[in-house]
C-alpha cells in the first residue's frame, strides 16, 4: 500500500454529531496531528466554504485543504484551486418545475447567504432551519451565475421526493442532484461532485488515488466513496454510503474517524472490515 498523502471526510453525520455545532476537540487535534505527519487533511462537504470554518472553531488549518459545495470549490494549502458555476437558464428550468410542487423549492447562495429563489420560508426551515433562519427571500433565481444552489421538499414522502430528483436530473441535464438527507438535495454542474474534486486535488498533489482515505456516511458522499479505493462509511452510515464504501469503522458520535485519522498520522492502518 503506498504511504497516505490525503485525507478528506465530509462533516454533517460523519465527525460532526447531529446536533453539535462544532466537531469534538479530538477530531480537531487529529486533523493536526496528520498535518504534522505531513498529511493534507480536511473537509469534504456540501456546505459553501464560508460556513466551514465555524464547524473547526474558525481553525484554519483544519480547512486550508478543503472540498466544498460539492467539489465545485477546492482548496489546497489555503488557495482555491477549483470554483464551478451553476447555469442560470437551468437553475430557472427547476425552479418553474419545483414551483408546481407542493412545499418544494430553490434556494441559491450569495457567498454565505442563501437566497431563497421558490418556495416558502416555512417550508424551508422544514428541511433545513439554518437556512430558514439565514435566508433572504427573493421568489426568482438572479441573474449571476451561483456557485451553489439546494432543493427541498421536507413535506414529501421520501420516495416521492426521489422520484422527484430523476425526473430533474432527466429534465435538466445541465445540472446533477444528490440527496445528503431527507427532504433535501444539492444541485451541483453536471460532472462537479466530491469525486471530481478529489481528482483535482490529487492532480495538484501530484499523488495517485490509493493515497487517498475518505471517510461519509450518505449520499451525497457516494460519488468520493466509490471513487477512492480506501473509502470508508461510519457505522450510522446510509445503507448506499455503507454499500459504497470499501472499509467499515465506528459511530460518528464515537469519534470514529478521529480515532482513525490518529493512527494514520502514526503511520499504522486502521481498518479491518
Amino acid at each position: 500500500m503506498n504511504e497516505i498523502k490525503l485525507i478528506l471526510t465530509d462533516i454533517d453525520g460523519t465527525i460532526l454529531p447531529y446536533g453539535k455545532k462544532v466537531v469534538p476537540p479530538r477530531t480537531i487535534a487529529a486533523f493536526h496531528a496528520a498535518l504534522d505527519a505531513g498529511i493534507h487533511v480536511g473537509p469534504a462537504t456540501g456546505r459553501g466554504y464560508t460556513w466551514v470554518p465555524p464547524f473547526f472553531g474558525n481553525d484554519q488549518d483544519c480547512v486550508s485543504t478543503c472540498i466544498a459545495t460539492n467539489g465545485s470549490e477546492v482548496f489546497l494549502d489555503g488557495k482555491k484551486i477549483r470554483e464551478s458555476h451553476l447555469d442560470v437558464a437551468a437553475l430557472r428550468e427547476v425552479a418553474a418545475r419545483l414551483h408546481e410542487v407542493d412545499g418544494a423549492g430553490l434556494i441559491t447562495f450569495d457567498g454565505g447567504t442563501p437566497l431563497l429563489c421558490e418556495g416558502s420560508v416555512e417550508d424551508l426551515a422544514l428541511a433545513f432551519p439554518a437556512y430558514a433562519q439565514a435566508c433572504r427571500q427573493l421568489s426568482h433565481v438572479p441573474d449571476t451565475a451561483p456557485i451553489k444552489a439546494n432543493l427541498f421538499c421536507g413535506s414529501l414522502p421520501a420516495a416521492a421526493y426521489e422520484e422527484l430528483i430523476v425526473a430533474l436530473h432527466e429534465a435538466v441535464p445541465a445540472l446533477d442532484f444528490d440527496i445528503p438527507q431527507p427532504g433535501f438535495a444539492n444541485v451541483m454542474p453536471h460532472g462537479s461532485n466530491k469525486a471530481t474534486a478529489i481528482d483535482v486535488l490529487a492532480e495538484a498533489l501530484g499523488i495517485a488515488l490509493d493515497q487517498v482515505v475518505v471517510f461519509g456516511d450518505n449520499g451525497n458522499d457516494v460519488s468520493m466513496l466509490s471513487h477512492v479505493p480506501h473509502s470508508v462509511a461510519v457505522a450510522n452510515a446510509s445503507d448506499e454510503a455503507r454499500d459504497a464504501a470499501r472499509w467499515h469503522i465506528g459511530h460518528c458520535d464515537d469519534e470514529a474517524v478521529a480515532e482513525a485519522v490518529e493512527a494514520l498520522a502514526q503511520g499504522e492502518w486502521p481498518f479491518t472490515k
